[in-house]
């Protein structure tokens, strides 16, 4: 447990602003993760690809103050996916 405590502080140490992103990104993201999963039956799209949309764009914002090349290419896939996701659910194309 302390090591993980370590890490936590380690890490707002070293780019409170990143820390802070890579938080928001969690959150939104496990938010539309439990939404989904809640209303796997039938969920409303035009809900969930906006949370999972926030949470990769802090997510990237996050990684690119970071340094950190393949999560950011990897988290910036998935905004063009929830942004591609999201038009479609709302009938744009």
């Amino acid at each position: 447990m302390q090591k993980f405590r370590e890490s936590w502080s380690a890490s707002y140490r070293s780019d409170p602003v990143a820390f802070y992103l890579e938080i928001t990104s969690f959150i939104f993201t496990v938010g539309g993760s439990l939404l989904l999963a809640v209303t796997a039956l039938n969920p409303d799209m035009t809900i969930v690809y906006p949370l999972f949309l926030v949470g990769a764009v802090t997510g990237c914002w996050g990684y690119y103050r970071r340094g950190l090349p393949w999560p950011l290419m990897l988290t910036a896939y998935f905004v063009l996916v929830n942004i591609f996701g999201f038009g479609r659910a709302v009938l744009w194309w």
